[in-house]
């Protein structure tokens, strides 16, 4: 992962773009401004941030192990959902 400053972007687009093809790159944009992540879009990958994230494959697949192995919690009453597990 590489950040970079909006500056640094501007001067080297080609280059940055081309980097986000194999790794992510942050741009920073200053204090007040919110940094940006430039990312590839490909159709055969999920683009979504959320789901191109390595680590929220795992643990939706590990959460995915837990409910086949049967180790959940069921509520029962919606209305204090925390009488069940208390």
């Amino acid at each position: 992962m590489r950040v970079i400053t909006a500056r640094e972007f501007r001067e080297k687009q080609k280059d940055y773009l081309d980097l986000a093809e194999s790794e992510r790159v942050i741009i920073h944009r200053g204090k007040k401004r919110k940094s940006v992540l430039l990312i590839p879009i490909d159709e055969s990958t999920e683009t979504d941030i959320f789901f191109s994230d390595p680590n929220i494959l795992t643990a939706i697949k590990e959460g995915i192990e837990d409910v086949k192995a049967g180790k959940v919690t069921t509520i029962r009453d919606l209305k204090n959902i925390w009488a069940d597990i208390l």
